[in-house]
């Protein structure tokens, strides 16, 4: 058996608890309180599979904590603010090979670099739950630790659906 589908069926084990906790306790939602519901039941159940080992999961479970029936604002935006990110990322890529067929901007384009890989761990610091007061190092491990997790998460929920999908 791969490490993966264990994550899967822990993650999967936890999940259905939550949902059926949240569906037992209010019955009269709204489809958005709905929506926010399953993320947030999605995202707390991934960070008790992982034990509140790291600090993404402590944060997860703190932010389920603090919530009152969904996940918080802040997640749902930060996917589009990746999606900027990344688009501006490729512009600020395209600008720096042309910057850097000269060679009389060379120490100028160690400082750019410098100043992008500040810029860039800054928005990864805040794209990873907790991120915002760890090291570098530390950042790394834990998001490396956090897309694995997302991974199984995510064929967790499509392995839930395709089920959904045999039984109808």
């Amino acid at each position: 058996m791969r490490p993966c589908d264990s994550l899967k069926r822990e993650f999967l084990k936890k999940w259905m608890m939550g949902l059926q906790s949240c569906s037992s306790s209010n019955k009269d939602m709204s489809i958005l309180e709905r929506k926010e519901a399953i993320k947030l039941s999605a995202d707390v159940a991934m960070a008790c599979a992982r034990n509140g080992a790291t600090c993404w999961s402590r944060a997860l479970i703190a932010a389920g904590a603090h919530s009152k029936h969904g996940a918080p604002r802040e997640y749902s935006n930060k996917r589009i603010r990746s999606k900027k990110i990344l688009k501006r990322s490729c512009r600020i890529r395209i600008r720096r090979r042309k910057r850097s067929k000269c060679s009389a901007q060379v120490g100028r384009a160690s400082s750019i670099s410098k100043g992008l890989v500040r810029q860039r761990t800054r928005i990864l610091k805040s794209l990873i739950p907790g991120g915002e007061s760890m090291d570098e190092a530390s950042l790394v491990e834990e998001t490396l630790d956090y897309i694995t997790y997302l991974r199984a998460q995510v064929d967790g929920m499509r392995s839930l659906v395709d089920a959904s999908e045999l039984d109808r």
